[in-house]
């Protein structure tokens, strides 16, 4: 198919009741055999120990110091000094009668407490699970019990949540350790509970360097990491460090090949949250590879400064960062005048045409790169060397700008909780592989498998069909939910849900998900997420929901209007009243569906797929009313319940004007 995967399996016609497959493939790095773990390794600790033999002096964990609310530069903490703090917190955690297998909870934003909690759990062989409040209000409540957490670290903002709970899951929890400090009455108000809770400085010193560590084994447990999905209560995804250890020495194995592999000098920064299984990863290939991580402030007012302070060579991203950094540079260009503007062009246009032709990033245009990108690499610290992208599809505009401008290895991969982060990944200086999201990782085999009731066919010539995974780095099951992961892991392979399509070159492009789709009445099927995606490229929009019922032949969607854009409508057409009264307005509701309706035309959809109606909300889809997944990712039947209403009134009004 490419040279980047191999046949290894042939593909598999209907039978029994069971769709058709398409062939197996594998990466190329994996031709004779997935991955082999190295005997050495049975731990990530094992990856943390060995770094700190190796660069005890270099610096590890970093944060800007707060004097007086002002934040001054990032101050650090070596691979020795950080060794030293998680054996005595990992002693600690033994002392308070925690053992082998049992969970710790850790609950906050990224921070140097985070990792080091983290590793003090990898040091005792105890499953850690990240907590966090953006899977709804009882989701701690929910985890902790449901995991049997009995030791938690706490982030000190996140106390009084975690207190006003303990009433419902004092049964399992019996020590609450904060990742600063802790207040008296804190402390009373938990010792009330039977439950008893340290500041971080005392806890370090309950512990000793002298504590004898267990043997661990790859079948250990790891992690259980609660995630979201689009239905239902949050899920365990149970990892085991034979996984998580597969996962990191693959990134690490297809950076050697294909780019370069991390160093001591590469500087991580660290926003997205290590409550998901994306950003432990890379962490944790940054400690396996002797390098810094850097961490935000936890406010996203201050991201881009911290970024800018902190001058990472990597740096990882999810669309609607990238996507707002693309649009801040737009914004400039468009405003520096003509010439500017023309000169930008022409270097993109010429730099992208070298690099459609086949030259790497770096030799396509290196004197335009001087001359007109340098100062877009500095939207980035000026640093970068590699950019990754997951969690969602990238915009391919957006892909192509940052492939083009950032003068640095770009890839975009695709992975869930269940393959332990990436399993899919695009090839550095591939540039064909760009709006795809590559061949499969070196421990990972994938193939197709048809949904004939969605029209999807894996032996087609261009075979489309869910996407089926089997390998070494696959989730061992969720936590308790024997009957859930029946449902997913058949005969060894993981279905993940999603659509995908591979591409002539080998590399697979996600086009839909399982769930995600209508039939109209009309018996025509709308691939929501896709439609979804053209209507978002319209600048009035800043983010939409398009529902279609069964019983109707049209669609019809909620968006939530670009606030500046529809002010601007406002005053050039002499309509007043405030952002709320706008979106009411039906002549700006007119505007915006016509809007939408030439964007519709531009990227050629067709009939059934146009917008009939829609409806103007203010309040941006959000995580308090349940509306979107913390990776926010709309969650399509809370939306339709919250919603119902609107809808029935807009397919009402669509059918008024017609009749």
């Amino acid at each position: 198919m490419s040279n980047y995967t191999v046949k290894v399996e042939e593909s598999r016609p209907a039978a029994d009741g069971k769709p058709s497959a398409g062939p197996v493939y594998r990466n190329i790095y994996a031709k004779d055999g997935l991955m082999e773990m190295p005997t050495r390794f049975e731990s990530p600790w094992d990856f943390f120990s060995e770094s700190v033999k190796k660069n005890p002096k270099n610096q590890m964990l970093g944060r800007r110091q707060v004097v007086d609310k002002k934040a001054g530069p990032y101050s650090w903490l070596t691979y020795e000094e950080v060794y030293q703090t998680t054996v005595k917190i990992g002693s600690a955690i033994r002392n308070r009668g925690v053992n082998l297998g049992d969970r710790c909870g850790i609950y906050g934003v990224n921070c140097p407490e985070w990792i080091m909690a983290m590793e003090a759990c990898n040091s005792q062989a105890i499953s850690y699970v990240p907590l966090y409040d953006s899977l709804g209000a009882n989701a701690v409540e929910f985890i902790i019990n449901h995991a049997e957490v009995s030791i938690a670290f706490v982030q000190e903002s996140k106390i009084p949540a975690i207190l006003s709970c303990l009433s419902k899951c004092n049964s399992y929890l019996k020590t609450i350790v904060s990742f600063g400090n802790i207040s008296s009455t804190q402390k009373s108000e938990a010792e009330e509970q039977g439950v008893a809770c340290f500041s971080w400085e005392e806890f370090v010193q309950m512990g000793s360097l002298d504590h004898e560590l267990p043997q661990k084994r790859k079948t250990d447990i790891s992690s259980i990491m609660y995630t979201s999905g689009t239905t239902g209560e949050p899920k365990g995804v149970i990892l085991t460090n034979g996984a998580f250890m597969g996962e990191v020495l693959s990134m690490d194995q297809l950076l050697v090949e294909t780019d370069r592999e991390g160093t001591g000098e590469d500087v991580y920064f660290s926003f997205l949250p290590l409550a998901h299984i994306f950003d432990q990863i890379i962490e944790t290939y940054c400690i396996y590879r002797g390098a810094s991580i850097g961490f935000w402030q936890g406010d996203i007012r201050y991201l881009i400064e911290d970024l800018l302070i902190l001058k990472p060579t990597i740096f990882c991203g999810v669309p609607r960062v990238y996507d707002r950094i693309y649009t801040g540079v737009m914004d400039k260009i468009e405003a520096g005048g003509t010439l500017k503007k023309l000169l930008f062009q022409f270097a993109y246009n010429y730099k992208l045409r070298n690099m459609e032709k086949g030259l790497r990033q770096d030799e396509a245009a290196p004197r335009f790169d001087r001359l007109v990108f340098d100062k877009i690499k500095l939207a980035f610290g000026g640093r970068v060397r590699l950019m990754l992208s997951g969690a969602a599809p990238l915009p391919k505009h957006v892909e192509e700008f940052l492939r083009v401008t950032c003068c640095c290895s770009l890839s975009q991969g695709y992975g869930l909780t269940e393959s332990c982060g990436g399993c899919l990944t695009s090839i550095a200086n591939v540039h064909s592989m760009t709006g795809t999201v590559g061949v499969p990782m070196t421990t990972i085999e994938a193939r197709l498998e048809s949904v004939p009731e969605m029209g999807y066919d894996a032996l087609a010539n261009v075979p489309r069909g869910e996407i089926c995974l089997r390998g070494k780095t696959l989730f061992s099951g969720y936590h308790k939910r024997e009957d859930l992961t029946k449902s997913v892991l058949v005969d060894g392979w993981f279905h993940t849900g999603d659509i995908g399509e591979w591409q002539p070159d080998g590399a697979m492009k996600i086009i839909d998900r399982k769930k995600n789709i209508f039939k109209l009445s009309q018996g025509e099927y709308v691939a929501v997420e896709n439609i979804e995606g053209v209507y978002s490229r319209c600048p009035l929009v800043t983010s939409i929901w398009i529902y279609g019922s069964s019983l109707e032949s049209f669609l019809v969607a909620v968006v939530v209007p670009e606030r500046k854009a529809l002010e601007d409508w406002a005053l050039s057409n002499q309509e007043t009243g405030d952002f709320s009264s706008l979106c009411n307005n039906t002549k700006a509701r007119k505007y915006i569906l016509d809007e939408l309706d030439s964007t519709a035309r531009k990227h050629q959809l067709r009939g059934f797929e146009m917008l009939r109606a829609v409806h103007l909300e203010p309040n941006p889809f959000d995580i308090e009313r349940e509306l979107v997944t913390p990776t926010f990712k709309l969650k399509r039947p809370q939306l339709l319940n919250y919603y119902k209403e609107i809808v029935g009134q807009l397919y009402k009004e669509a059918k008024a004007k017609t009749a």
